[in-house]
């Protein structure tokens, strides 16, 4: 997961941590737990599937059982809590137009709010504090805030969402770590992980019952049902420090300023209050309220009592199909000395052209690559049927490789 360059996977198509995966339109693991990317590489085939019938009236809020609310009880009680967490398909404009009609909502009823993003890690603060000041135009804004790198997601899904912020100087929180650490995790464990290195992450609480059920089951729906033990522990470790790294900050951020947090994240963050609603629970902060937007053709079965606190109806998608865009297929690491190629997507343009895991990306298209947004953006531009030549540091010597991109 967001043109795109998610977790540093070069791909052009938005995403959180995506090495090709291709979701399907409902209820898909990958939607909810984008961390399978990291695992797993191979491309998902989309499903045909019937339209099934609104469970959620289009504007309407229910509870996680479909049970119709009154919107104006129900958002006074939500604008008294300390957290409220907004809910998202990253790549779904109307999510994010959901997400903007709500938290100006809430703040028509508590005007001390902050605003937490997982889009940006908390190094990239001072871009996201410079531009509530009014100190940045949005292309320095998106350029300060390396956006196309570190989310890569069409940047006018939340560009509202930070006028408005602005507007009203909200304060604004990155509430991620880099997706490296992340990856890394997901690969070494959270023990091998020196302390100096986890960007100021603490111990996670263990992950509810239900929780690692649900991430067993979604490794073992995508053809890892064989997984080595020490795999599925590590993804599992992995998602949950991800978790509790946005939950830290957003503890902090409620504690250090006494405003309420409403968080814009993705929905397998906090559906059924397994992730960053159970990691606030450890911090200290109960009471976290989970609202998610509910897409007509989204299955009445998902409604099971504990989805979320409320769900709010939206009509059919009137969105037109995103285009395909190019794809690489490599995960992307900084390095002191530049990028390094961190895994290559099986089957992919890069496996192809011969790219291998621990590459040092030095040139694409003749243009020096000092960062991974660099590649990516190169990347983006690229037409289908064209060729892209590749200049690698490999061991103690360079070479030459051609990516291949199909005409379709």
């Amino acid at each position: 997961m967001p043109g795109r360059e998610s977790d540093g996977v070069v791909d052009a198509a938005p995403a959180t941590p995506n090495l090709g995966l291709t979701p399907s339109r409902r209820s898909c693991p990958v939607r909810r737990f984008p961390l399978l990317a990291l695992l797993l590489l191979t491309a998902l085939p989309l499903r045909a599937e019937d339209a099934a019938p609104a469970c959620v009236a289009p504007g309407a809020w229910a509870d996680s059982t479909g049970k119709r609310l009154e919107p104006a009880p129900l958002l006074r009680r939500t604008a008294e809590q300390p957290v409220v967490l907004l809910g998202e398909q990253h790549d779904k404009a109307e999510h994010h137009r959901w997400q903007l009609q709500t938290l100006a909502k809430l703040h028509a009823l508590n005007p001390d709010l902050a605003v937490g993003l997982e889009m940006l890690p908390r190094r990239l603060q001072p871009a996201l504090d410079r531009w509530v000041a009014g100190e940045l135009s949005e292309a320095t804004f998106l350029a300060e805030s390396e956006w196309r790198s570190v989310w890569g997601f069409d940047p006018n899904f939340y560009l509202p969402i930070l006028h408005f912020a602005r507007m009203h100087r909200l304060p604004v929180v990155a509430l991620n770590v880099e997706r490296g650490l992340i990856s890394r995790v997901a690969r070494e464990g959270w023990a091998s992980i020196p302390e100096a290195e986890r960007e100021g992450v603490g111990i996670p609480a263990p992950p509810l019952a239900a929780y690692r059920e649900r991430l067993l089951e979604t490794l073992a729906a995508h053809n890892r049902p064989d997984s080595a033990p020490e795999t599925a522990q590590r993804f599992i470790e992995a998602q949950t420090v991800w978790d509790r790294a946005m939950a830290e900050r957003i503890a902090e951020t409620h504690r250090t300023t006494g405003r309420a947090v409403v968080a814009i994240l993705g929905e397998g963050h906090a559906d059924h209050r397994n992730g960053v609603p159970h990691q606030l629970d450890d911090l200290g902060l109960p009471g976290s309220v989970v609202l998610l937007p509910w897409d007509a053709d989204r299955p009445c079965a998902e409604l099971d009592g504990r989805v979320a606190d409320s769900v709010f109806g939206l009509g059919p998608s009137q969105e037109p199909a995103e285009a395909a865009r190019p794809r690489l297929g490599v995960q992307l690491e900084p390095t002191a000395d530049g990028v390094r190629i961190g895994s290559v997507l099986e089957n992919s343009v890069a496996a192809a052209a011969g790219l291998n895991v621990g590459d040092r990306v030095v040139t694409a298209a003749g243009n020096p690559i000092r960062r991974p947004a660099d590649l990516t953006a190169i990347v983006q531009r690229q037409a289908p049927g064209t060729w892209l030549p590749i200049t690698v540091r490999r061991g103690e010597g360079t070479q030459e490789v051609v990516a291949k991109f199909p005409a379709e």
